[in-house]
């Protein structure tokens, strides 16, 4: 019969396999799950994971979803290498959206745009994702309390807040009474990189942010001290490295990187404050940033898998009549199936009779 059998050490190579066997195993519970529906199998996997990727318009829209799922993500990086652990990076995308919407807006009706306004309204974006990090971080620091438990309570009051702007203060008042706020102007919108297509400059944004993360924590000696305290409390402390330092470091890096992901949205493909402003990326990017081995260039890697998935689940609710909760359903297969991979880097199989 198999067994588990721990390791001498742990292993390097299913350190880096164990992300991709969990792809190929959430594709495989994926065949059942098309199975179980009365739906093909094969045509349900083609839809997920080639359909979305076929044309360059797929492309675009795959990187449309990257941007933010990246972005969020390598925050996410940076605070769980200092194990710090922000839940509530979806609260500071909102918030990020709710700041830069709102000077976009006041900027928009005195009908100023260009490239400066733009950088002042994502500066906005990212001071307001900082903002709501910064209350997490400020009662972890002071009080003691559990940054889970703060930053993911902060994000249903985030909500409640851009629900109760779009349906007062900020609401269109020529929106037919709908929660939402004046469309912008396209002077206030990112630029689209690709003709004919919804791809804008936060993708470029967001690689970006992908570099300068792994170059602040491989490179540079910040990094390398917010690594020690977070790895190591008890030698950063003797080393002389602040704890605080670091815990306020990696929470204002990642509400800033939150925030300019809701700002790029508001800019980007929305170009307006709704209620909905995000499905979830917040949530979904800590799934992407353990697939990517909270590595700030591995979760381009799952950002690009968990886009597929937002694309693959719309398709397929258009073609085979899945429902909505599909791509949410995908999501919790891949991050089980990462932590079943998981487990083989620190055992391993063996045979025993």
């Amino acid at each position: 019969m198999l067994k588990l059998q721990a390791r001498s050490s742990p292993s390097a190579v299913m350190s880096y396999m164990s992300p991709v066997c969990a792809v190929l195993l959430t594709a495989l519970c994926g065949v059942f799950l098309f199975l179980s529906l009365g739906k093909n199998p094969l045509e349900g996997l083609e839809i997920f994971f080639y359909e979305p990727i076929s044309t360059l318009q797929g492309w675009s829209e795959v990187g449309l979803k990257v941007a933010p799922l990246l972005l969020i993500a390598v925050g996410l990086s940076v605070c769980y290498r200092a194990s710090v652990f922000n839940i509530g990076a979806e609260g500071q995308l909102i918030l990020g959206a709710i700041a830069g919407g709102w000077v976009a807006l006041r900027l928009n009706e005195s009908s100023v745009g260009g490239a400066w306004m733009i950088t002042l309204v994502l500066i906005a974006g990212m001071a307001g994702g900082m903002f709501w990090a910064a209350i997490t971080t400020a009662l972890r620091d002071f009080f003691n309390t559990s940054e889970i438990l703060v930053s993911l309570m902060l994000v249903y009051v985030a909500q409640l807040l851009l629900s109760y702007l779009v349906h007062g203060v900020l609401m269109d008042p020529d929106g037919a009474n709908f929660p939402q706020s004046k469309m912008l102007d396209d002077g206030f919108l990112l630029p689209i990189l690709l003709d004919g297509t919804r791809l804008h400059l936060g993708i470029v944004l967001a690689l970006m942010a992908s570099v300068l993360g792994w170059l602040f924590l491989s490179k540079s000696f910040s990094g390398f001290k917010l690594q020690v305290g977070g790895m190591a409390p008890m030698a950063a402390r003797y080393a002389g490295f602040s704890s605080r330092k670091s815990l306020w470091v990696s929470m204002m890096i990642c509400g800033a990187l939150a925030g300019l992901a809701g700002v790029c949205e508001v800019l980007g493909p929305v170009g307006q404050l709704t209620p909905t402003i995000s499905p979830g990326y917040g949530f979904a990017a800590i799934i992407v940033a353990y697939v990517g081995r909270i590595h700030p260039i591995g979760v381009i890697f799952s950002s690009f898998i968990m886009a597929l998935f937002y694309i693959g689940g719309e398709l397929s609710q258009s073609r085979l009549g899945m429902p909505n909760a599909i791509t949410g359903v995908f999501q919790g297969i891949l991050l089980f199936s990462l932590l079943a991979c998981d487990v083989l880097i620190h055992y391993k199989l063996s045979w025993r009779k």
